[in-house]
């Protein structure tokens, strides 16, 4: 091995071998783990899916179990209105409020 060149090609053929190996052994842990996460992932959505569905069970037979739902009376009158008159109806007591609020801080300064 006296020859430079047949010592750089000697050197070169090992320094590729033996970065395909290592190239070649990190992708292969690194798709071993990629398993390994999706795997866990999908186990933990599972678990998470459980978890909501026994919550929401139990909270609808709470419910069941109660004498009847909370309701909140609005317009404080026993009829029902439309619901959109409701909605109109709150716009303008919020316009009102803002009105005043901003009267307020006018006088305020």
């Amino acid at each position: 091995m006296n020859n430079p060149l047949f010592q750089a090609l000697s050197y070169g053929r090992a320094f590729a071998e033996v970065l395909k190996e290592r190239v070649e052994e990190s992708l292969t842990d690194l798709l071993s783990d990629l398993g390994k996460l999706d795997a866990e992932r999908n186990q933990w959505v599972q678990e998470f899916i459980k978890e909501v569905e026994t919550r929401a069970e139990r909270d609808a037979n709470k419910q069941g179990n109660a004498s009847r739902p909370i309701t909140i009376d609005i317009d404080g009158d026993d009829n029902p209105t439309d619901l959109q008159e409701m909605i109109d109806n709150l716009r303008a007591e919020i316009a009102s409020l803002k009105a005043e609020l901003k009267q307020y801080r006018d006088s305020q300064n």
